[in-house]
């Protein structure tokens, strides 16, 4: 077993060693991750990748303890904090604003083909939350291709699934998503 698969199994204990060697090694990931979701997010420079990431520990540190079978599943519920964490602010930012004049946050990435190229990440996050009470399967998988950036081939690893069955399931969750956001 290697070393960081080893640290992904004793999260579950507690291990803040282990927290902090699974986070270095998948360091330069969730930096691409938050990087990314960062991008047209509207915040003006507040809110840094490193800043970013760096908070994602802290959330993760004080967070339940448990263990991840792999890394891509160690990534995805990263990028679920990092999301959080992005979603928080771009409201507190709307709340600084007093709720005037919504931005538009343009999401570029692969996995948002499909979507509309501008779409308001708190409509979107509002729009995935409801999801998740509809069909939770379907946004994890969101959750990962989206707010990830994982590749059809490592969500299929990561939900034990074919990479057809994520393709189906991803065409399904752009028309709920694209349904949600519309009403």
């Amino acid at each position: 077993m290697s070393e960081i698969a080893s640290a992904l199994e004793r999260l579950e204990s507690g291990d803040r060693a282990a927290l902090d060697r699974a986070f270095e090694a998948f360091y330069p990931d969730l930096k691409r991750i938050a990087h990314a979701r960062l991008r047209g997010t509207g915040l003006n420079g507040q809110l840094q990748t490193t800043a970013l990431v760096n908070e994602s520990y802290l959330k993760l540190a004080s967070g339940p303890t448990r263990a991840f079978p792999d890394r891509l599943h160690f990534i995805a519920y990263a990028a679920r904090t990092l999301r959080t964490l992005i979603i928080d602010a771009v409201r507190e930012e709307r709340a600084l604003r007093r709720g005037g004049g919504a931005e538009i946050v343009t999401l570029d990435t692969a996995a948002g083909a499909g979507l509309p190229p501008s779409l308001d990440l708190e409509r979107v996050d509002d729009a995935l939350t409801s999801l998740a009470t509809i069909d939770p399967p379907l946004a994890r998988l969101v959750e990962m291709r989206f707010f990830g950036g994982l590749t059809e081939p490592e969500v299929a690893t990561a939900l034990g699934i074919s990479e057809r069955t994520v393709r189906r399931e991803w065409q399904k969750a752009r028309a709920l998503l694209l349904t949600l956001i519309g009403d």
